[in-house]
């Protein structure tokens, strides 16, 4: 039960690399950002979190406080230890 406490604090984004540019997708919250550096994309993923929560109420997420933001890189075309 202490994880599902947790979890209601942080925002989650997948990322991945298509067509040479790197995409987050918002897990539990209706974002979708893009850029051609990680270096970037973090700064991207921070503002457009922003802008969406500004002003929200976020128990329509269903999130409350100060959320974080945890971020997942999807690994495609990786060596599989033998």
């Amino acid at each position: 039960m202490v994880v599902f406490y947790y979890m209601k604090h942080i925002v989650q984004l997948t990322v991945s690399k298509d067509d040479g540019q790197y995409v987050a997708e918002g897990i539990n919250l209706p974002v979708v950002t893009q850029a051609e550096t990680l270096d970037e994309l973090m700064d991207n993923i921070q503002e457009v979190v922003s802008l969406v929560l500004e002003g929200e109420d976020l128990h329509q997420y269903g999130l409350e406080g100060e959320p974080s933001v945890l971020v997942n890189y999807e690994l495609t075309d990786t060596a599989h230890a033998v």
